[in-house]
């Protein structure tokens, strides 16, 4: 009997860290399913570049912060996992998807802070409320938080804040699914040169050498330095990483 690859499913996966979380979970022999907001162009480009490399793969519209979209959702992922992958399981969840956020605490709106909250944290619990039906035991969800959880940069009060939540909510998945063997953790990324937050730290010259004089190696992080250790906790190397926040910023403020 043949056995079928695992399948990992990254949402905001067109662009970013989570085109190089995709593409590296593709490396390491894993089927992939990526989400996309509005750049399908984008999503069908990294598919076809995963399809190309042997692996298969597949894009879903999603919008993390409509909550009420994802019964429809999580109904479509059924119907792609049977048509592109002959299964009805995930076996790894990466909520990766988010947008930034740049206000300082006196100008923050309610509008604002409910925009970041159903993004980065109403809508990663209830996603992953959602699929818990649908992954396998045996496997693994990894949440994107961000060094920002660690280090006070300022204006990025609401969006850090979420993420800490984030990191809370992770190590309670870890507790209450351990007893089906599914793991849990957090990767925190540094400062990285992406197009996140309207381009904020790659188009701001004086930014990048802030971050490059506070950080042990030098430089600014690029999105090829994280997909990897995404990737790595999708594979039997991580079994016993579980409830973790595994920072990747090449030594910021250590």
């Amino acid at each position: 009997m043949e056995t079928k690859n695992k399948i990992a499913l990254v949402t905001g996966g067109s662009r970013g860290l989570g085109k190089d979380m995709a593409l590296s979970l593709a490396k390491k022999g894993l089927d992939v399913v990526i989400t996309y907001n509005n750049r399908q162009a984008d999503a069908e480009e990294v598919v076809a570049a995963i399809n190309k490399s042997g692996q298969k793969a597949a894009a879903l519209q999603l919008n993390v912060g409509d909550l009420k979209s994802f019964t429809t959702f999580a109904a479509q992922l059924q119907e792609i996992l049977k048509s592109t992958f002959e299964t009805d399981h995930i076996d790894y969840l990466i909520n990766n998807a988010g947008i930034g956020g740049y206000t300082p605490i006196v100008d923050v709106t309610e509008e604002t802070f409910d925009e970041l909250l159903n993004i980065h944290f109403k809508g990663v619990y209830f996603l992953t409320q959602k699929l818990l039906p649908v992954l396998n035991n045996g496997g693994g969800i990894v949440n994107i938080s961000s060094g920002l959880t660690r280090v006070s940069v300022p204006n990025s009060s609401v969006y850090a804040s979420l993420k800490g939540a984030v990191e809370v909510f992770t190590r309670y998945l870890a507790k209450e699914l351990g007893e089906k063997g599914i793991r849990a953790n957090t990767v925190a990324p540094g400062a990285v040169l992406t197009d996140f937050g309207g381009g904020h730290l790659r188009n701001n010259e004086n930014l990048q050498k802030m971050v490059s004089s506070m950080t042990a190696l030098g430089r600014p992080g690029v999105a090829e330095d994280i997909g990897g250790v995404v990737a790595f906790l999708c594979t039997e190397d991580a079994r016993w990483v579980n409830g973790q926040r595994i920072e990747v910023s090449g030594g910021m403020l250590v």
